[in-house]
């Protein structure tokens, strides 16, 4: 028997696997899109009476509503696990529970707090697991904002310059493998005192050197955005963090996406977020404006969920078996 196949970070999938991932969330949207009914009763089958957990100990909006559409696609009865309902670790110990649930479902999506939990996930399960976020990764957010960008601004045909203004978190760990492993270039900006974890800056080296993209690490928002053809950002502040929301605002002074910072990127850019968005990130003026995206990333959020349970559920981590 082969080894299960988990979702766990973008660093972990060759770039011909990402890559798949990324189609194959295209390819759902399209029978998605287009009411395919023929292929909405094809696909119905393949999870037909089976179950897909969902294991959240951390709040969700766009996570639990993709997870959920996506299982319901295939057929899966989605169960929704809260933080009150299912405690890992806490009445039980934590590789009881993996094991109890796993026999009973057909994959695990975990939105968590830490990234051991996603491992002593992986380690006891029966099934694959999805990391829909944990503090370290978010994969599920990489393949939707590589879907958006393939659709807006063609990465397989043109040269495109990612720019991330915003803290080091686990969005653009994430992010910043996948668009190098994609041929894109990357700039990421942060405040001073805030660095990228070393594994990422070290697994970004790699794939840099493979195929020639390039990264730039930096302290100054300006630089960063000079040629942007993508501005990304993110929560300054995250869950959890709350406590020290006054002093972080102050640090990410100077950060926020602005009509100066975009006047410094192509004509053409388009602005992401994976949301939910607060002002002290961006203003106004560019989350609704006329180059951002938000709305049509936070919808492929649906299709990345439905790729990630077709290759690693349906397909048993086959990458090169075929969507039917």
């Amino acid at each position: 028997m082969s080894a299960i196949r988990h979702l766990v970070s973008i660093k972990d999938l060759t770039d011909d696997e990402f890559a798949a991932l990324v189609n194959r969330a295209q390819y759902f949207k399209h029978i998605f899109k287009n009411n395919d009914t023929p292929e909405f009763q094809k696909n119905h089958l393949k999870l037909l009476g089976k179950t897909v957990a969902l294991i959240f100990t951390k709040r969700s909006t766009r996570t639990r509503i993709s997870s959920e559409g996506a299982a319901t696609f295939f057929g899966a009865q989605p169960m929704f696990l809260g933080k009150d309902d299912i405690q890992l670790g806490v009445n039980e110990s934590f590789y009881d529970t993996t094991r109890v649930v796993s026999s009973m479902v057909s994959c695990i999506f975990a939105r968590v707090n830490k990234h051991e939990d996603i491992q002593n996930l992986c380690k006891h399960s029966s099934v694959p697991i999805i990391n829909s976020l944990c503090d370290e990764y978010h994969p599920l957010q990489a393949i939707c904002d590589m879907l958006t960008i393939k659709e807006k601004l063609d990465y397989e045909n043109n040269k495109l310059k990612i720019t991330w203004i915003g803290d080091a978190n686990n969005v653009i760990n994430d992010m910043a493998i996948a668009a190098l492993k994609l041929g894109m270039d990357v700039s990421i900006a942060t405040p001073n005192g805030i660095e990228m974890d070393p594994k990422i800056v070290a697994a970004a080296n790699e794939i840099t050197k493979k195929n020639g993209t390039s990264i730039e690490y930096t302290h100054d928002s300006k630089q960063a955005s000079k040629g942007a053809n993508v501005l990304v950002t993110d929560t300054f502040v995250s869950m959890g963090e709350e406590f020290a929301k006054e002093a972080k605002l102050k640090q990410f002074e100077g950060f926020q996406i602005n009509k100066e910072l975009a006047d410094l990127a192509d004509p053409n850019f388009k602005f992401m977020h994976c949301l939910p968005r607060h002002h002290e990130e961006v203003t106004d003026d560019v989350f609704y404006g006329e180059h951002s995206i938000v709305f049509d990333e936070a919808e492929n959020r649906l299709y990345a969920a439905m790729a990630a349970i077709d290759i690693f559920v349906n397909n048993k981590g086959d990458f090169n078996a075929p969507p039917n």
